[in-house]
């Protein structure tokens, strides 16, 4: 017998280090030679770690989270004859997918809501129990009801225990008393807001009804994988660029006319259209005029990259973090289009199916929680793009038409943020009425 330490492997692309995100195997199993035993994540695509050997796992270093280099010893295994060679140990495969470095047991118990298997314990059978318990039955708890004390007599309690109860806004005539003479004890105390007792309102409150005891828990969860990248991204952007957010105010009323009409003409099963593929089709034409707001900018070069394709990006809510599809060379794609592929690049990221090409390469993006609620965002920009579009909720409100009568109009809020060491204010301002212009008269879309 032997022992074959197996290091990090390169996981290719120029990749240093990689996060551990979740091991398939424990000290003590049993693996074979190309089984897959752990995920590590590099930027936002998984990899699939394979075993180089058979044999029996002795030692497992690392955790889910930690960032280790590549050439890393990672586990000890333990096999009959002389290790291989590091020319021979199988090559990582990557994942086609995004995947959070999340405890898939967490995972479930999420989906599946809290733990119910008390709920599940069944009583046993009736009849007379044959052997006599091992140890004493547990005394009944004790009462919450009102002590018997004549009205109006002060309870007994220690100088400790009447000060624990003024700080917990507890009345002390609601608390039965086990000590001697009925004196109340710490454990009285303990007991008492257990199983309910109600805390005294200092306005003069009944002492029966339903507790209000504060809550206390605590928890800790480590932010590793997809989550820990969302993070660290935000904090770049927030802390390398200067960002300046410009709202603006636009009636989409003739917008939504239009989009009740092409949905009217759509069949079963095809894809209806949202606002987001008109924003986008209004991107495309209004960007050309503001090459400095669909660009990245390398802050370390001092070098802005401008594109001439609108490769735009869509923010999406999945239960593994916030994800940015991207709808490559959107200019090229008419309405429709556009919206397949917002729908299918958001079905993706839901599902965990997207790859990591379709995960990047945005040059701006759009960021939408209308649906939600909120009428002004600042949102973050997408590093190292240099601009994102924001949409708000729609409402109906009242507004002055052109013979000054007041009508109900469709109106919604663009909150847009930009890098304003590259885009100045004036320029925001511009792009933002360049697409209010294209949105209120969506017919200039197919012009």
């Amino acid at each position: 017998m032997s022992e074959y330490k197996y290091k990090l492997p390169d996981v290719g692309e120029g990749v240093v280090e990689a996060e551990i995100v979740e091991w398939h195997i424990k000290e003590g199993d049993k693996v074979t030679e190309d089984q897959h035993i752990l995920d590590v994540m590099t930027d936002k695509a998984t990899v699939e770690i394979p075993c180089a050997v058979n044999g029996v796992v002795k030692k497992i270093v690392g955790a889910p989270g930690d960032v280790l280099p590549v050439g890393t010893e990672i586990l000890v295994i333990e096999i009959d004859g002389s290790p291989p060679t590091e020319e021979e140990a199988p090559t990582p495969e990557v994942k086609e997918e995004a995947k959070p470095a999340a405890d898939p047991e967490k995972g479930k118990a999420l989906a599946e809501g809290p733990d119910r298997t008390a709920d599940k314990s069944e009583d046993p059978a009736g009849g007379k129990q044959a052997v006599p318990p091992a140890k004493p039955a547990a005394p009944a708890p004790k009462s919450s009801a009102a002590p018997a004390r004549a009205s109006g007599e002060r309870p007994l309690a220690s100088p400790a225990v009447r000060q624990r109860a003024l700080e917990a806004d507890i009345d002390l005539s609601a608390v039965p008393g086990t000590g001697p003479a009925g004196r109340i004890t710490h454990a009285d105390m303990d007991d008492f807001i257990a199983s309910g007792g109600r805390l005294a309102s200092k306005a003069g409150g009944s002492a029966s009804g339903p507790s209000r005891a504060p809550r206390k828990g605590v928890s800790e969860e480590k932010v590793i994988g997809l989550r820990r990248k969302i993070a660290q991204n935000m904090a770049a952007s927030k802390r390398t660029i200067p960002h300046i957010t410009y709202v603006d105010e636009i009636d989409l009323t003739a917008l939504e006319d239009l989009r009740a009409h092409l949905n009217a003409t759509r069949k079963d099963g095809q894809p209806k259209l949202t606002l987001i593929p008109f924003l986008v089709a209004a991107m495309t034409r209004a960007l050309p005029q503001f090459p400095q707001a669909n660009a990245h900018f390398d802050t370390e070069e001092s070098v802005l990259t401008k594109y001439e394709g609108v490769h735009c990006g869509i923010a999406t809510a999945t239960p593994n973090g916030l994800m940015v599809p991207v709808i490559r060379h959107a200019e090229a794609l008419d309405i429709w289009q556009i919206a397949d592929e917002v729908k299918r690049l958001a079905d993706a990221c839901r599902d965990g199916k997207a790859t990591k090409e379709e995960l990047s390469g945005s040059t701006i993006t759009i960021t939408s929680l209308g649906a939600i609620g909120g009428i002004v965002t600042t949102p973050v920009i997408n590093l190292p793009e240099t601009a994102i579009i924001g949409v708000n909720k729609m409402q109906t409100l009242p507004r002055y038409d052109e013979a000054g009568r007041v009508v109900p109009r469709k109106i919604m809020n663009l909150s847009s943020s930009f890098d304003h060491r590259i885009v100045d204010g004036y320029e925001a301002a511009l792009l933002v009425q360049a697409l209010k212009g294209y949105l209120e008269n969506p017919a200039t879309l197919f012009m």
